[in-house]
């Protein structure tokens, strides 16, 4: 595969399609980037040449912004993704306003073109009901920041061509990613569901009283987040000894929380405009500037926790292992 002749649309530029945007130019993709919003033309460019600056300085790159921009297209016009090979629709999560970009899209690309949405909660199956070619349509669910993170989920519908969604999983490994190949839609889809368990149980365990939301954020930062940038859960509980959690789950898993309304901490805040870092209103409280330091300092840290974890890929211990000898 040679990026270079592979053009890639991405509509939607906020915050994750222009990340996105970043990471399909790092790879050497031509992009056709739409912006469906006006108000997108005015940043969009700014934001991708903003993380291009910090891919340079942070040497996750060789060249500066200007190396990649020139392979870069920014419009309202959704005819110059008429040549695209894969079309990413990265709007909000709103099912009515994905099926407007779908027809859109539709109408300019080739029958043989790939289409996929970076929806990270409405089901592959349901979107994929809107479009004219459901076989090729797939979920690829990102995270931010799309152009240092590993991390890749391809989520096929229940109509997808399975061949389609291993042509995305061999070409994501050109934009540097570890994917995820969901072979069975499920809400969610895998990564959401971990963390949403994860939420749930953080949040009934503050409104219940049994630790502030600080002490929360310190267990997952000094126990999950001691290991799990190495090992997912599996290979951590085949680390420190199946049996044990065997043990606990008996006892633990029936007294863990398993509400299925939003619980009030969440929706109190919500519903008073809170949005967390991006208004100053959230879980934590924040003095003038901290939100800002928070992103800013979150934007660091996501170049070297890249750094440190390209060093153990995931099949780190296999290069360690002796060679078979040739026969």
């Amino acid at each position: 595969m040679d990026p270079q002749e592979i053009s890639v649309g991405v509509v939607g530029l906020g915050l994750m399609g222009c990340s996105i945007t970043t990471c399909l130019l790092i790879a050497g993709h031509p992009v056709v980037a739409v912006a469906p919003i006006a108000s997108d033309l005015i940043h969009a460019e700014s934001r991708v040449c903003n993380h291009l600056k910090h891919s340079f300085e942070n040497g996750l790159v060789a060249n500066g912004p200007e190396f990649y921009i020139d392979q870069l297209t920014i419009t309202e016009d959704y005819a110059q993704l008429s040549g695209c090979k894969l079309v990413i629709e990265c709007t909000i999560e709103n099912i009515a306003i994905k099926e407007s970009v779908f027809k859109k899209v539709e109408q300019v690309i080739a029958s043989d073109a790939v289409l996929a949405s970076n929806t990270s909660a409405i089901p592959i199956s349901t979107l994929q009901k809107l479009t004219i070619h459901p076989d090729r349509f797939f979920g690829l669910h990102w995270a931010e920041p799309a152009h240092t993170t590993r991390f890749l989920e391809i989520i096929c519908g229940d109509e997808s061509d399975k061949s389609k969604g291993e042509y995305l999983y061999e070409l994501s490994h050109l934009w540097s990613k570890e994917p995820i190949l969901v072979r069975k839609d499920i809400p969610g889809f895998i990564t959401n569901r971990l963390m949403y368990a994860m939420y749930r149980e953080a949040i009934s365990l503050v409104e219940n009283g049994y630790a502030t939301v600080e002490d929360v954020d310190r267990s997952c930062r000094n126990n999950a987040g001691y290991f799990m940038t190495l090992m997912g859960v599996f290979r951590w509980m085949d680390l420190t000894g199946v049996a044990a959690y065997h043990t606990v789950m008996k006892d633990l898993l029936p007294t863990l929380d398993n509400s299925t309304h939003v619980p009030k901490l969440i929706d109190d805040i919500v519903k008073v405009g809170g949005n967390g870092v991006s208004n100053a209103h959230g879980f934590y409280e924040y003095a003038p500037g901290e939100a800002r330091l928070w992103e800013d300092t979150f934007t660091a840290f996501s170049y070297e926790i890249r750094e440190l974890a390209l060093k153990y890929p995931h099949d780190v211990v296999k290069q360690k292992l002796p060679k078979e000898p040739d026969l």
